[in-house]
């Protein structure tokens, strides 16, 4: 069995910053795409941002130059490090991770169970 744990979410005002990581454990035999995605009330799930097993990122249009993604393979650990928050960037932040869990067989995808990150004015 797979777990993703995300973390790191909370309050802060807007213009701050803040770091969410999601920490993945069981039966990982290795991991392709992570990413990071985002769920306001009467609103789909939105990608905010993905990185590759290779380190190739891809980033929603509205978070460009505030957030960064980033793995660390040796943790199984994804990272969204979001600066110059605003409050539109209010949401439960939920993290993805395509893992295999045995080697030589394709990946399925898992996801945690959000964190939510609030932005006051």
């Amino acid at each position: 069995q797979v777990q993703l744990v995300e973390s790191g979410g909370g309050l802060v005002q807007a213009g701050g910053s803040l770091r969410v990581s999601c920490a993945g454990s069981g039966s990982i035999a290795w991991i392709g795409t992570m990413g990071w995605y985002r769920l306001t009330p009467g609103k789909q799930r939105d990608m905010v941002a993905t990185i590759t097993r290779e380190g190739t990122t891809d980033y929603a249009d509205s978070v460009k130059g505030r957030f960064t993604i980033s793995r660390d393979d040796s943790k199984t650990t994804v990272y969204l490090q979001m600066n110059s928050l605003k409050v539109e960037d209010t949401a439960v932040y939920y993290c993805s991770a395509a893992v295999s869990t045995r080697w030589g067989q394709g990946t399925r995808e898992y996801w945690g169970q959000g964190t939510q990150v609030t932005v006051s004015s």
